[in-house]
């Protein structure tokens, strides 16, 4: 009984000393995944870094979590990027912790519109359309989705290494040198998704949410989205949907696990077509991207 109890003893210093290493890291909040592995690729080992929109969540509706709302509490940096979500809770996210230093990841960065199907049509139909008169038809919505394009993604990470750096003088040497391998890695990356897609032909793809407006930007595609303003179609939006699709000849249409995929499924069934799962909000972000210029250049 004496040996089990030293043993017991010492696994239970042995755990206590393994936890103490996380427990004395400072800690960061981000919106989104994606985001988590930006900080943690300037940030090394250095901070803690949660995720309030964990994976499998929309951060269109979401809510945080009374335990986040808790753990906010003790949080010394917050990184957010312009999600829906944000503009209800972040008030409330700074109110929770005044202490906390909020940074917009969006400075110096020009967002573009989303992406509507309405006003893709309406360049079509009038070739003198102007711009004034559909935005006073339209609630126009800026684009979030940033992330989404390698060369944003140094703008948005160079954000991140200035605030880590105010934060803490002694590490600059070490967040500037992870910042350049960083960069180097999405230049590099940037590069063989270009040269992946000069071998495609057809370069509009369709897609449940408008998510990819900013990396089809930076490539040379045009996403065309079945959303209409941020909402599902109405009958008749999804039969000009429809229409337009047979006229292109598209067959495949982009979703995403976070939304619901009924409409889309619908419109494949009528364009004798199908649906193919890519995810925007991957951790693994490099890896991810490559994974999904891949699936389109075969899918296309």
């Amino acid at each position: 009984m004496k040996i089990i109890s030293v043993i017991l003893s010492l696994i239970f210093f042995l755990s206590c000393n393994n936890q103490q290493p996380n427990q004395s890291k400072k800690s960061i909040f981000v919106s989104i995944v994606p985001q988590k592995y930006f900080v943690e690729r300037i940030a090394g080992e250095k901070f803690k870094v949660n995720v309030m929109v964990m994976p499998g969540h929309n951060p269109a509706t979401f809510e945080p979590t009374p335990k986040q709302m808790v753990e906010l509490k003790n949080a010394h940096l917050y990184f957010k990027i312009g999600v829906p979500f944000e503009k209800a809770w972040i008030k409330k996210i700074a109110e929770s912790n005044p202490e906390m230093k909020i940074v917009d990841t969006r400075q110096g960065i020009e967002l573009r519109e989303m992406d509507s199907f309405n006003a893709l049509l309406k360049r079509m139909e009038q070739k003198n359309y102007n711009k004034m008169e559909l935005d006073k038809k339209h609630y126009i919505i800026k684009d979030p989705h940033i992330w989404l394009s390698p060369e944003l993604v140094k703008t948005q990470a160079e954000t991140i290494c200035d605030a880590l750096v105010e934060f803490d003088e002694n590490n600059k040497v070490i967040y500037r040198e992870n910042l350049e391998e960083f960069k180097a890695d999405l230049d590099q990356v940037h590069e063989e998704i270009k040269t992946t897609f000069e071998q495609l032909k057809n370069r509009e793809f369709l897609v449940f949410h408008p998510a990819w407006g900013y990396f089809a930007d930076e490539f040379g595609l045009k996403q065309i989205p079945v959303e209409i303003e941020g909402k599902t179609p109405t009958a008749k939006e999804l039969s000009r949907i429809i229409d337009f699709a047979k006229n292109k000849n598209i067959k495949v249409i982009f979703v995403q696990s976070q939304f619901s995929t009924t409409e889309a499924e619908a419109i494949a069934e009528a364009i004798d077509g199908k649906i193919i799962q890519i995810d925007p909000l991957a951790e693994d972000y490099l890896n991810n991207l490559k994974h999904i210029v891949d699936v389109m250049v075969k899918e296309l």
